[in-house]
């Protein structure tokens, strides 16, 4: 009798768990419909865009190619003149560790104006990064700056904290590449919701800095 109703909670455990993946995926990608954009031709105009940080390396020696591909995008953006300002938004939690330092070196690099880069240290979680997007930026509108899957939760969460917000689609990486990535996003979808039936806060917010 034990061991059934221990195969009977397991069932239940693993029913509930995918139901959960499958409703809380269903709202991350409605939130996002009509709002993602893969050209510079097509998407409208914000004043200020926000790059969404990771690391450039993997294993601290290889190349990263989200990294690659979310500095190029966020550079068309400014030099199509589709953004003014963008908000370089990465995890610096340790000192010899600094994503926002490292993107905003790289964008000059491509010959984005520097003055026009605003970078934010704390942006250790997507939710962080939009969060203090609005609280410490005083950005209420904005385009975001990732990957497609990325972008759809980020658009999300813009939508439960007030801000207006459209994506650019840097280029992904293959499915193959990316398989493990892909996993752990339906994963973050899920913390999304937990988050917010649990209340949960940035770590950090500090002064309020003005764009432009």
């Amino acid at each position: 009798m034990r061991r059934k109703l221990l195969a009977i909670a397991i069932l239940l455990l693993i029913i509930l768990s995918a139901s959960a993946l499958i409703v809380c995926n269903h709202k991350v990608v409605a939130a996002a419909s009509g709002k993602l954009y893969s050209n510079t031709d097509s998407i409208p105009y914000r004043r200020t865009g926000i790059l969404l940080g990771t690391n450039k390396y993997i294993r601290n020696k290889y190349e990263n190619r989200y990294y690659t591909y979310r500095i190029q995008a966020a550079a068309a953006l400014m030099k199509s003149g589709k953004i003014s300002y963008l908000i370089v938004s990465g995890d610096n939690g340790r000192r010899e560790y600094d994503e926002s330092t490292q993107m905003r070196e790289d964008l000059i690099a491509e010959g984005v104006d520097s003055t026009r880069i605003y970078p934010d240290y704390a942006g250790f979680r997507t939710f962080d990064s939009m969060k203090r997007a609005k609280e410490v930026f005083g950005q209420d509108s904005v385009t975001v700056i990732s990957q497609s899957w990325h972008n759809e939760r980020a658009l999300y969460i813009a939508s439960q904290i007030g801000i207006s917000a459209i994506a650019f689609n840097a280029r992904d990486v293959s499915r193959r590449a990316g398989l493990r990535t892909r996993m752990r996003e339906r994963l973050a979808r899920v913390k999304v919701f937990v988050d917010q039936l649990t209340g949960k806060e940035p770590r950090y917010l500090g002064r309020k800095i003005v764009i432009g």
